[in-house]
């Protein structure tokens, strides 16, 4: 029998609309039914009353084509393969999986649930159960869904194309728990390397890069964090983890721990050390170890390096149930260049610049249907799985169209300038829609420009930013305290400056992981002097930071001294904690944080002017620095006093705004700290010095003092 083009299109698994040949049709006036079934010897067709019609063979690789006596679409396929018969249903009589509706608001860019019709969804369709599949691939020729229900076959389930390139496909008896590819031929014909699903919810573990069939619609979120747990009056301090390396099994050849492991574990420490909220380095699911999650290739996966996704959400519950807030690690400008991934994904340069000279970022800014896949991936963390916020990785380098790149290097843009108009507007959007939809949740920018009002609101010209990393503030803090004292004198405009932009912005201080890797060192091991004045020097700089306005960021590592730079393939060295100089610098941490967390003074007016006053901002000399921090009510006040050499100041006179006895509520110089316990016996008397009233204290060496008003 000659076969026509559309048939050899289908058996060559080159067809672009397998549907238009494939399963029920009418010719003439002459129901027919047509499926490709490579490997079988015979196919009959069995309709709704049993009744069965043997379908001729038309070609030997498996396509079978004859009339049938009913109309019908509601039939099975009785198969034989070899030995075996078995009765199947065929996928190309059932109906459209996705929506007229869902495909104007996709390419329109404002289907801000996308994820719940992009990607793979257990499904129902006329009573038969299967997975609904749909990917955006619009420069295809053709696309397949392959998997373990299909033997990674491409022929059997090529996909039909909607609207302006979404393919789809509902496959019945596929399951939960299935693993599956996209088969794409591309622009020119060129078959492309298995594409993982860029909605995949989850995925096998590296090196094997399937996706896995994931019912997302089962994650629903149990206890919340405090709705006012990002409030920018509410005290904030985070303690940011990579989860492969915060804690390990040496007993187990040093494996990391799973998501149930690190929930009981991992929000039980944190609380005890009276942090806010737990921020993790990116859980996108990502192919390299090295990246530590920041090249992801599995945008809706949370990893499977630590356990599956509902894993991942009992980790987030436990928690919430410590009274912590979470924060995630996203990356919406870049991703790794492996086949698999997003590079190249349909053939053309659709996620990506096809200009070098514009980069390897994503070029969803400008591009509705693209955009829609990142913006949705932004609701869909904190819809099914209740995190409290985002903390967007590399702003700049989205801002910038120069960013990184020589004279010359770049393509400015429409106005001929350096600002990436379509990444502001998606910053924008974005920020506007989390904080609509999730009013309790926040975002964050890890922006080390001047780009001004990044966390101001967007309709007052801002990017609509919940908080700005206060990356000025950590560069020049780190560049004083690591001077030997007696050169700091010199350097004193890197502790005065940052006061200049404080409450430009809502700022958070970060001492951050970036801080301790590529041969920085450890925030220790900035530190100079012996051993003695190292500590000493790290406790009162903890001490500066809390008493500073702005929310606190410490990395895993720092609240107990870590010695080494970190690395992602080793646990911290928790057996330092034996010493009782690391063991010291814990429990400061803990009684900062908590100090902070009690006192409103030092958190409710963080990011305003009217929260600090300087007292002692120029005493050069000695290195000192003495503010005060103020909260909204009256008597909400607190002086910070730090002392920034190893000479003890005795009688050390400055003006306070109050009469009476102010306490001594936290002194780093602390012998429980492993300081030289110099201080003020707890409790100073403010005089009157005539003009205003003075207090006058023993500052001890290379150490914070806190005092508040004594009630």
């Amino acid at each position: 029998m000659k076969l026509d083009a559309a048939a050899l299109a289908v058996i060559g698994g080159y067809h672009a609309d397998p549907f238009a040949y494939l399963g029920p049709h009418n010719e003439g006036g002459q129901p027919v039914v047509r499926t490709f079934l490579p490997d079988a010897s015979r196919v009959a067709v069995v309709d709704e009353t049993g009744r069965e019609t043997e379908l001729p063979k038309i070609d030997a690789a498996g396509l079978f084509a004859g009339p049938v006596p009913s109309e019908s679409r509601k039939y099975r396929l009785r198969v034989t393969f070899g030995e075996a018969r078995v009765d199947l249903e065929d996928a190309y009589r059932f109906p459209p999986v996705l929506s007229d509706y869902d495909i104007y608001l996709l390419a329109e860019g404002t289907h801000l649930f996308a994820y719940d019709k992009l990607g793979a969804h257990p499904v129902t369709i006329e009573g038969v159960d299967g997975i609904a599949f749909a990917v955006f691939a619009p420069n295809a020729r053709r696309v397949s869904v392959v998997g373990d229900f299909n033997l990674w076959d491409g022929r059997r389930h090529a996909m039909r194309v909607r609207g302006n390139g979404f393919w789809e496909i509902f496959v019945p008896g596929a399951r939960v728990g299935d693993k599956y590819k996209f088969e794409i031929f591309g622009a020119g014909d060129v078959l492309l390397p298995l594409k993982a699903d860029p909605y995949a919810f989850a995925a096998e573990m590296r090196p094997s890069t399937a996706c896995i069939v994931f019912d997302e619609t089962q994650l629903s979120p149990g206890t919340r964090a405090s709705g006012h747990a990002n409030s920018l009056s509410a005290p904030i301090a985070i303690y940011e983890v990579h989860l492969g390396s915060w804690r390990r099994r040496p007993e187990e050849n040093h494996r990391w721990l799973n998501y149930r492991e690190l929930a009981e574990e991992l929000p039980a420490y944190a609380r005890d050390l009276g942090f806010t909220h737990i921020e993790l380095m990116p859980v996108m699911e990502h192919p390299f170890d090295g990246s530590w999650g920041y090249q992801p290739t599995g945008l809706y996966a949370p990893t499977s390096r630590y356990g599956s996704p509902a894993d991942f959400l009992a980790f987030v519950d436990a928690c919430h149930r410590a009274d912590l807030a979470v924060i995630l690690d996203w990356v919406p400008g870049h991703f790794p260049d492996d086949p698999h991934g997003l590079g190249w994904f349909d053939g053309t340069a659709l996620y990506e610049h096809a200009n070098p000279m514009q980069g390897r970022h994503l070029d969803w800014y400008g591009r509705a249907e693209v955009a829609i896949f990142l913006l949705a991936n932004a609701l869909f963390w904190l819809h099914r799985y209740g995190v409290d916020g985002l903390r967007v990785d590399a702003v700049a380098s989205m801002l910038y169209l120069d960013y990184s790149r020589p004279a010359g290097g770049w393509i400015p843009n429409r106005h001929g300038g350096r600002e990436n108009l379509e990444a502001i507007e998606f910053i924008r959007r974005t920020n506007t829609e989390v904080f609509g939809r999730f009013p309790h949740a926040t975002t964050m920018a890890e922006e080390s420009t001047a780009w001004p009002m990044v966390s101001r609101p967007v309709d007052v010209g801002g990017l609509g930013f919940g908080y700005k990393w206060n990356m000025g503030w950590m560069h020049d803090t780190l560049n004083y305290i690591s001077k030997d004292p007696i050169y700091r004198k010199h350097h004193h405009g890197d502790v005065v400056f940052g006061l200049h932009y404080a409450f430009f912005e809502n700022f958070v201080l970060p001492l951050s992981h970036d801080e301790v890797v590529h041969g920085k060192g450890s925030i220790l091991g900035r530190m100079p002097g012996d051993q003695w004045q190292r500590f000493a020097n790290l406790r009162a700089f903890y001490g500066f930071m809390y008493g500073h306005p702005g929310k606190k960021l410490l990395f895993m590592g720092n609240e107990i001294a870590q010695e080494r730079e970190w690395s992602h393939e080793r646990s911290l060295d928790w057996h330092l904690l034996e010493r009782p100089l690391h063991r010291g610098v814990q429990m400061l941490v803990r009684d900062l944080n908590r100090l902070y967390r009690s006192l409103p003074a030092l958190h409710e007016l963080d990011c305003e002017a009217g929260g600090f006053e300087w007292i002692v901002a120029d005493d050069t000399a000695q290195s000192v620095f003495v503010w005060l921090r103020k909260g909204r009510g009256p008597n909400a006040l607190c002086i910070v006093a730090v002392n920034f050499t190893p000479q003890v100041r005795h009688d050390y006179r400055f003006r306070v705004p109050a009469p009476g006895f102010w306490r001594e509520v936290l002194n780093s110089d602390s012998a429980i700290y492993g300081g030289s316990n110099v201080g003020n016996a707890g409790l100073v008397q403010a005089l009157d010095a005539g003009d205003r009233y003075e207090l006058r204290l023993v500052l001890p060496p290379l150490a914070a003092v806190f005092l508040v008003p004594q009630e």
